[in-house]
């Protein structure tokens, strides 16, 4: 069976819609063109590649905390789709109770974009995803986890790690931040994306520098903690990314079928509660 026809999950996309629900005026970044994608085409590309289910984010980018976009989408594919929410730090537990039945799963967190402060004085909402059995979806940059990493280990919430944790690609695997994610394996609580390549690796398609990234994460991990995700529809590219390209690099890292079964359908269809 092709790569292309094995049942996946996409566990990191976002979908942008202006036309129907318009940017924030104060975006940091506004997508356009090619890198707008609204819920119906994504749902195209879904069936082109045997995409049975898939994890939108809420992006920092054009939306930030207006969730309509994300949270009309789930609505509108019922049981297709859950969504990673972007939210106030103060939002009540009866509001994220209220999301969470229309398939929200978790809140994401960017300090990669919006510096560590986003999340230093978020204890509170931690406790609250914990309590209500939500994820703490985290994105950070270089050696932000080296800070982050001792306070997020003390968090009761189920984590969740943003596209390898994008190292420095040119400093190796031993680099402390890097290093840092790889010790949270040992609380068996937090899932890694093995996704956005892209976004720290310093070469072309198929990004050979980021491999020895993939590896380890899925050593120190295993199968069981990790997910895979295409980041579509790929913001800020620095070059043409296209779908099927990710998916047979995401063949190449995990080659044996078994295993790239667990990362694409088991271990998210129980973390994101695909039924």
């Amino acid at each position: 069976m092709s790569v292309f026809d094995e049942d996946k999950i996409d566990c990191h996309c976002h979908v942008f819609d202006p036309a129907r629900f318009p940017y924030r005026d104060d975006t940091p970044y506004r997508p356009a063109q090619q890198e707008i994608g609204t819920p119906a085409q994504f749902v195209e590309v879904m069936n082109a590649y045997g995409v049975r289910h898939a994890l939108l984010v809420g992006p920092t980018s054009a939306y930030r905390t207006d969730n309509r976009c994300l949270m009309d989408t789930l609505a509108r594919y019922e049981g297709r789709f859950r969504g990673i929410a972007v939210v106030d730090n103060a939002i009540s537990k009866d509001t994220l109770r209220a999301m969470q039945r229309e398939g929200v799963v978790g809140v994401a967190f960017n300090p990669a974009m919006e510096g560590i402060e986003a999340v230093s004085d978020a204890g509170a909402l931690f406790a609250a995803l914990a309590d209500l059995g939500m994820i703490a979806q985290v994105q950070v940059a270089g050696d932000q986890m080296v800070t982050l990493a001792p306070w997020l280990a003390q968090q009761p919430a189920t984590l969740l790690i943003d596209h390898c944790g994008r190292p420095v690609s040119d400093e190796g695997i031993g680099q402390a931040g890097f290093q840092a994610l790889l010790r949270l394996a040992d609380n068996g609580r937090t899932t890694v994306k093995l996704s956005g390549w892209q976004k720290y690796s310093r070469l072309p398609y198929p990004y050979d520098d980021s491999m020895p990234y993939a590896q380890a994460l899925l050593k120190a991990f295993g199968p069981e903690h990790c997910v895979w995700g295409s980041d579509w529809p790929f913001l800020r590219a620095h070059e043409r990314l296209d779908y099927g390209p990710l998916l047979s690099l995401f063949k190449k890292i995990v080659p044996d079928t078994e295993l790239r079964r667990q990362i694409q359908w088991h271990t998210p269809r129980r973390l994101f509660h695909f039924y």
